[in-house]
């Protein structure tokens, strides 16, 4: 996980991405605050990322927060 907390239930999950292209464009917002939003949590528990590149050509972002 990127970060953790001491709340002890996960049992909500949410997510949030951001996707650029050639590093000129960007989209989305992947903030720990989008993701904790999208899944109704008001307690983070941990934070995870998921990141994925194509030649400095693609880049997505995608942020899992797990709570409460």
């Amino acid at each position: 996980p990127v970060t953790a907390t001491s709340h002890t239930a996960s049992t909500k999950v949410g997510t949030s991405s951001a996707t650029s292209i050639l590093g000129w464009f960007a989209f989305g917002d992947a903030s720990i605050d989008a993701a904790a939003k999208s899944g109704g949590i008001t307690k983070i528990h941990h934070v995870d990322e998921e990141s994925t590149a194509v030649l400095g050509i693609f880049a997505k972002y995608k942020v899992y927060v797990y709570g409460e």
